[in-house]
């Protein structure tokens, strides 16, 4: 089976199946509008109804829990690669510590919602090592270390680590956890269900408007008017003039499904240094795979996309002694300027629209304290971590630097964009299905993609976000955008945004 073949899809919906449900068809009211139905939106649904007794309604512009969260790696840790060194330089040592323990909150909460729902989702408890092949981060790893002691974090140094990988030093955290987080997630579908939460499905929202009360603004123009609306949607989907597009940046990684020759020694493992490189068993069909993740880059930059599945295998069958993948698929998110989440009210104007973005890959403990720090304020509930994790938050330092060298970057690619080299129109007549090119028709840069059935799309590769050029991604199929990370279908539907509307489609 070549990797070309292998459908771009998730191990965790391989395994389970989901309830489906109607698009918004009227208008409706209620107390909390979400608007995603990934951990965040229906942690923070479930907490509302379950804990508060409040009306809610998740829209989701696809189906759920397909978005961020299906395509997770599913750790549950506050391991979050090299970070309590840099917070505590950052925010200061108090602060630190309130990071670490929101995470360790998030674990517990995830933890007991299990127990008390008795919920089978594989949950295991694990160890969380940390390593270097680098000298240069060796350094690194030993002051992470002393950050550990610092903020009162349980780690050791290690030479060596249960799984055999070239390494020079590991930092381990103990007893952390991994899952499968649809099947947790499906059933607290199942319990919003059961309280009469209403969620509706290829529901796009595109807007909020402001009277009495606001409405979230479907792209078929219906309303769901409410007091309070959380934005889940990864990217907002509304701004409310908080410039999330040059606060954040996206990134792409890319992970296998493949089944060990050896028997896998346990813990969830990943590296300090690039390209990234981290693994984790999982159970699938009876039988014991191992995930293995990496190759991070910036969404539509970089190289072609088959080369960082390629890598990736390569990388298995030399360290873990592994067969040919059984699955592939690639996920993305958001990164911050300082690295901490946005979560809250997402302007200082708007203390009703509450928005919850920028998890750095670390969604499943940061989406649930995010659902927490959300439903607390709703209510009406002090939360001790709210002032932290604050989206009107800016740190001088790393903030000027990286608001600097996103937008520079986003800048070049959009200048970039507009005068690269494209391919001869005539390229199209060679082209086989599954192919794409990017050419000129009529003076305009297009996308051209060939499907199964011979049928060639062509689509205009400005992208109807800020008008940045879309790139071609061979892996998923996708046109993918360089600058802040919209997604099109190779027909140029929205895949992920921030994009709102369609690429458009060029019919001569």
């Amino acid at each position: 089976m070549t990797k070309e073949k292998i459908n771009p899809e998730p191990i965790w919906r391989h395994t389970i199946n989901l309830p489906t449900f109607p698009p918004l068809n009227e208008n409706i009211e209620v107390d909390v509008g979400i608007v995603g139905a990934g951990i965040t939106g229906i942690t923070a649904a479930y907490l509302l109804t379950e804990q508060h007794g409040l009306n809610v309604a998740i829209l989701d512009s696809d189906i759920i829990l397909n978005g961020t969260t299906g395509h997770t790696t599913a750790k549950i840790t506050a391991q979050h690669s090299l970070i309590y060194d840099e917070l505590i330089k950052h925010f200061g040592e108090d602060d630190a510590r309130l990071y670490y323990e929101a995470q360790v909150e998030a674990s517990d909460l995830i933890k007991h919602l299990i127990e008390k729902l008795q919920i089978d989702c594989d949950l295991t408890e694990e160890d969380a090592y940390i390593f270097t092949n680098d000298e240069k981060y060796v350094k690194k790893l030993q002051s992470e270390k002393k950050a550990y002691d610092q903020l009162g974090i349980k780690g050791e140094l290690l030479d060596q680590m249960p799984i055999d990988i070239p390494m020079k030093l590991a930092l381990r955290m103990n007893n952390q956890a991994q899952f499968h987080p649809l099947a947790y997630l499906k059933h607290l579908v199942e319990e919003l269900e059961k309280a009469g939460a209403k969620l509706f499905e290829k529901t796009t929202a595109v807007d909020i408007e402001f009277n009495k009360r606001p409405a979230i603004i479907t792209e078929q123009g219906k309303r769901v008017i409410c007091k309070n609306v959380i934005v889940a949607s990864q990217f907002p989907f509304y701004d409310g003039q908080g410039f999330y597009p040059m606060r954040m940046y996206p990134e792409r990684a890319y992970v296998l499904a493949v089944k060990p020759t050896t028997k896998y020694p346990g813990g969830m493992y990943i590296n300090a240094e690039s390209p990234t490189r981290s693994v984790r068993s999982v159970h699938y069909n009876g039988e014991e795979l191992l995930l293995i993740i990496g190759e991070n880059h910036k969404t539509g930059q970089g190289k072609e996309t088959m080369h960082h599945y390629q890598a990736l295998e390569d990388f298995a069958k030399k360290i873990i002694q592994t067969s040919e993948p059984l699955l592939r698929w690639s996920t993305q998110d958001l990164t911050t300027l300082d690295k901490v989440p946005y979560i809250g009210p997402i302007t200082s104007t708007h203390q009703n629209v509450f928005v919850a973005t920028g998890y750095r890959k670390w969604g499943m403990t940061n989406g649930t304290i995010a659902a927490k720090i959300i439903s607390d304020q709703i209510s009406g509930m002090k939360n001790g971590y709210e002032k932290l994790f604050t989206p009107s938050r800016f740190q001088m330092d790393p903030g000027l630097k990286q608001f600097a060298t996103i937008n520079l970057d986003v800048a070049k690619h959009m200048i970039k964009g507009k005068f690269d080299n494209t391919e001869d129109i005539k390229a199209i007549e060679k082209m086989q299905p599954g192919e794409a090119l990017i050419t000129r028709v009529n003076g305009n840069r297009t996308g051209v993609y060939m499907d199964e059935n011979h049928k060639v799309h062509l689509v205009d590769t400005t992208c109807t976000h800020l008008r940045c050029e879309v790139e071609w991604n061979s892996g998923d199929h996708t046109w993918d955008c360089p600058c802040h990370g919209s997604r099109f279908s190779y027909a140029g539907e929205v895949v992920t945004g921030p994009a709102k509307k369609p690429l458009k489609r060029i019919t001569e």
